[in-house]
């Protein structure tokens, strides 16, 4: 039974899944935006991304996104844009193989953006999950809901602590169209 998180809240993504996890997958989804007045907003395409953050420390080692889909290890590997939220389920996803994270990174973070402009409030049923790889079941869910003003958000963080990897469901709503304009929020969270 998957977890609804609730923002700045925190939990063992091993205790979830009651075993050790090796692999997880990061979800993004979305509806696809109606013609006029979708959630009182302008109609036209919705295109939000999802992004990996990988740190060393404070300091950022790498940049999952849609112009990178691999890390250079290896280790985390973006599945491709979608530039309209068509199709049932996740509409992006991120996929994490823990077991081959270097031991140097201590932080993956993820986020969301409108790459398109678009307010939160203006997208509908927009989620973020955590997905245990091996088995397809849900270890944790963040839902984007509440009509918030901000086109972007710090979704959470999944890091090491005592030989062990924890999840920080984050959402911070932040403004701007890729990773790189919440860099300023995100190492808050380090």
């Amino acid at each position: 039974m998957a977890v609804s998180l609730e923002k700045g809240q925190k939990i063992s993504l091993e205790k979830e899944a009651g075993k050790s996890l090796t692999k997880v997958i990061m979800g993004l989804g979305w509806d696809v935006a109606q013609k006029r007045g979708f959630f009182g907003g302008k109609g036209g395409s919705i295109d939000l991304d999802a992004s990996c953050v990988m740190f060393d420390g404070n300091r950022q080692a790498d940049t999952v996104w849609f112009r990178q889909l691999k890390s250079r290890d290896g280790s985390v590997v973006h599945t491709g844009d979608n530039l309209t939220g068509e199709g049932e389920g996740d509409d992006e996803q991120i996929i994490v193989d823990l077991s081959l994270v270097p031991a140097n990174i201590s932080a993956l973070v993820f986020t969301v953006n409108s790459f398109t402009g678009q307010n939160f409030k203006n997208v509908g049923n927009a989620f973020c999950r955590i997905v245990d790889a091996s088995n397809k079941k849900e270890i944790a869910r963040y839902d984007l809901t509440g009509g918030a003003e901000n086109n972007a958000m710090v979704m959470a963080k999944i890091y090491r602590h005592n030989n062990e990897w924890k999840m920080h469901a984050i959402g911070e709503q932040a403004t701007g169209k890729t990773f790189k304009d919440l860099m300023p929020t995100i190492v808050q969270f380090l």
